[in-house]
């Protein structure tokens, strides 16, 4: 049977007001595509949400969280390239039509992922000290050749992930069989971005803002954040590429700038 091109596994947990959104945006893709909903708490609104739009539901009956879903979704859509989306996101209608022109170009692609912008209370933010950040971060990923370059996206790593999560697609053939870590609840992306780093292959940065990342009060990063648990594992990453009195200085100064997530932040 031939493999199938894309998947979009949008991880689902507990009743998302935003779920039934996020699936209608990757229905309107100008480039069609199977979506999936995947879950380790399967309840009514998820199931309901499926037959509205003739999903297919796949639970995840091991150990739940955060990096174990996103594995459980990783490893089970059976396609060249996977989409990890996130219930409470949006994508425009042409972010898989960029995705696949890029991701078809490239020799050895590993992952490509887009700028973002965020939603606060419905209103789409283009523009914060955060996403400022982490645009000049990715400035290098515009050089010619740095797409190959595995010193200049270790470079920018050293520094903290200015990539947005929802927005990246995995190319499965040339990535381990899991991705994700089960040693932290904040940094696991920037864990997984790190160790993929290493790996001969191209990270593929489109700069248009392709996602819309939600910030509310419900959300997990949001949570993690108020929690302080995000700080304690930024100094351990930091670690990975600085010795300690520069990893800590780097994670002060990063913390300053991840206050952005708060609600009330002003831009």
């Amino acid at each position: 049977m031939k493999q199938k091109t894309h998947i979009f596994a949008v991880c689902a947990y507990g009743e998302s007001p935003y779920l039934d959104e996020c699936v209608r945006s990757l229905l309107a893709q100008t480039v069609k595509s199977e979506i999936i909903l995947v879950t380790s708490t399967p309840n009514d609104h998820i199931r309901k949400c499926a037959d509205r739009y003739g999903l297919r539901v796949l639970v995840n009956h091991g150990q739940g969280g955060i990096t174990q879903d996103w594995n459980y979704a990783y490893t089970h859509s059976h396609a060249r390239y996977v989409t990890i989306a996130h219930q409470d996101d949006f994508y425009e209608p042409d972010f898989l039509e960029n995705a696949l022109k890029r991701l078809e170009k490239s020799r050895k692609p590993l992952i490509f992922f887009t700028d973002y912008f965020e939603i606060r209370d419905g209103v789409r933010v283009y523009k914060n000290r955060l996403m400022f950040i982490k645009r000049l971060m990715l400035l290098p990923m515009l050089l010619p050749g740095a797409e190959h370059s595995r010193w200049i996206r270790r470079r920018i790593l050293s520094f903290g992930t200015p990539i947005c999560c929802p927005s990246v697609t995995y190319v499965k053939k040339n990535l381990p069989y899991a991705v994700f870590q089960h040693t932290f609840l904040a940094c696991e992306d920037w864990e997984a971005w790190e160790m993929i780093s290493k790996i001969k292959g191209d990270f593929l940065y489109c700069t248009e803002p392709l996602v819309g990342h939600r910030i509310h009060e419900e959300s997990v990063t949001t949570s993690i954040i108020r929690s302080h648990q995000r700080s304690n594992e930024e100094i351990i990453m930091f670690r990975k590429f600085w010795p300690e009195w520069i990893a800590r200085i780097l994670n002060r100064e990063y913390a300053k700038a991840q206050s952005s997530n708060e609600l009330e932040d002003e831009e």
